[in-house]
């Protein structure tokens, strides 16, 4: 009994699977009236039900800071026609605002490089 030659490539469906692609940051802070989302997107403000959208092409800058009493994580979004909107989040218990200061630290970083 003779038997075909080995194709020189494998069968479609066979050998390892694709990578698979790398996950996009992302950050969330919320508390009881405001949110700030960072993503691929953009950013986006929420505070007390009014939220506001922006594309990355559409910001300058994205600052943030603790507030005067350290209870509070404070987000500024500069827009590319000057306008600034800013966001203000408690940050119950204190250790989360550590959190979020390297959670903001490492997607803005990712989507605004510095250089």
């Amino acid at each position: 009994m003779t038997y075909p030659p080995y194709p020189s490539h494998p069968p479609q469906g066979f050998g390892p699977p694709p990578p698979m692609p790398m996950p996009m940051p992302e950050f969330l802070a919320v508390d009881r009236r405001s949110s700030v989302a960072i993503d691929s997107s953009g950013v986006t403000l929420e505070l007390n039900g009014v939220e506001a959208e922006f594309d990355w092409p559409e910001i300058r800058s994205v600052h943030y800071r603790a507030s005067p009493n350290g209870k509070s994580l404070m987000v500024a979004v500069v827009h590319v026609d000057g306008n600034v909107y800013e966001c203000v989040l408690d940050a119950k218990p204190r250790e989360r605002l550590r959190e979020w200061f390297a959670g903001l630290a490492a997607v803005l970083g990712y989507y605004r490089p510095v250089g």
